[in-house]
């Protein structure tokens, strides 16, 4: 028997005869699958998290030296990024960073093993820090290390 016309105004939907039964179109869509697939990737996600290795940073310990070495070269950055060297007990002389390496092989003469210490003002941008241990690199200054406040530490 062929479908009956449809009244103008009415919604316009699929029918089908087959087996003599009406069918509409289904115009939703089936969200059970979607949140089955989900569940599988959070479960696969939540078991495989603990198994992923970490980078690990071995980071030194500050604590005292049983020595203090004799001769002690010392780089201050000031909160002004510029830059003192320290020979000692002398007083700080003013130099600007394209003389650093110069005085600093100046400084250590023959014992190329003298130890310079960097020590920076904590509001120091730590792009300047960074500088003056490149330039002393690239000059093959062998042992270069940061100053550090023991104590408490800041939060």
């Amino acid at each position: 028997m062929p479908a009956p016309p449809l009244a103008l105004g009415t919604e316009v939907a699929t029918l089908s005869t087959r087996g003599g039964r009406r069918r509409r179109t289904m115009n939703e869509i089936n969200m059970v699958p979607f949140i089955d697939v989900m569940l599988v990737l959070l479960i696969i996600f939540m078991v495989s998290a603990p198994l992923i290795t970490t980078g690990v940073v071995d980071l030194p310990s500050v604590g005292r030296s049983k020595q203090q070495p004799e001769h002690v070269i010392q780089v201050i950055v000031g909160t002004d990024e510029r830059l003192k060297l320290k020979l000692d007990q002398l007083e700080p002389e003013a130099l600007p960073l394209n003389r650093l390496a110069e005085r600093v092989k100046k400084a250590q003469g023959s014992d190329r093993n003298s130890p310079v210490v960097i020590s920076a003002d904590k509001n120091v941008k730590y792009e300047a820090v960074v500088k003056v241990m490149d330039v002393l690199q690239t000059a093959g200054v062998a042992r270069v290390g940061l100053a550090v406040k023991s104590g408490a530490a800041a939060p």
